[in-house]
């Protein structure tokens, strides 16, 4: 009842609202893009989405045009050379993903749902998570958002302590991943999204708030490896 006939309503009247108020600050975004770095303003990207059907995600630029044959490619640390000086700001700031709202209005996207992923990435998930995962449309916040909002640091750290950031996300990254869209999927409501929407807004401004295991207190403890803790004493 809420996915099929209130979501939709929760998704495209706020979408609306926010491009209507949020424009002339989007439109300074643009110009800002458009005169440094490579000049280029939007990034679009294959992603896998509604029903695990393939739409083209869109998001400012944030790094240079040939990041995914560079470097760690799929996998981006804190401060990567691959990012613009620009784009650094507007990821830290999660502003990066304002165009989204753009995918909301066209219906490939929600306000809140599961993260759409990189072929690549959704394959690693277990056939139990790749079979409900998308049964909802993918969204531009989520839980998966919410508990990695500093996956760049962890993933830097990994590297940093000489170990494999492929292998990390392989081995602790996904699983957990999948157990939150799982959660949410099981979890599903108006109650639930708006949480995780005003949660969204509160992690902007504290970004180390851990608020979401104490409103949620049936999410899937976060395991050891996947603190800053963990990285600094691995047991793996």
């Amino acid at each position: 009842m809420y996915s099929t006939f209130i979501k939709p309503v929760f998704d495209i009247v706020p979408a609306f609202i926010a491009t209507v108020l949020l424009l002339p600050f989007i439109l300074i975004i643009v110009l800002v893009l458009k005169f440094t770095g490579e000049g280029e303003i939007f990034y679009v990207q294959e992603r896998v989405g509604h029903k695990n059907k393939p739409f083209g995600i869109l998001k400012f630029a944030t790094m240079l045009k040939n990041s995914l044959n560079i470097g760690s490619k799929t996998i981006t640390v804190r401060n990567d050379p691959r990012i613009t000086p620009m784009g650094k700001w507007l990821r830290i700031t999660k502003l990066n993903e304002l165009p989204q709202i753009i995918n909301v209005l066209k219906g490939d996207m929600s306000i809140v749902g599961p993260r759409p992923l990189l072929v690549t990435s959704f394959q690693k998930y277990v056939p139990e998570v790749r079979e409900v995962i998308y049964q909802n449309r993918p969204g531009i916040t989520g839980i998966g958002s919410l508990v990695f909002r500093d996956e760049e640091k962890l993933v830097s750290m990994v590297k940093q302590k000489g170990r494999d950031p492929m292998e990390y996300y392989k081995q602790h990254i996904y699983p957990y991943k999948g157990a939150l869209e799982l959660w949410y999927h099981q979890n599903i409501s108006f109650k639930t999204d708006f949480i995780i929407l005003m949660l969204t807004f509160w992690s902007i401004i504290n970004k180390n708030s851990n608020v979401v295991f104490k409103l949620f207190k049936t999410l899937p403890p976060k395991p050891t490896e996947l603190t800053i803790k963990g990285i600094q004493n691995p047991s793996f």
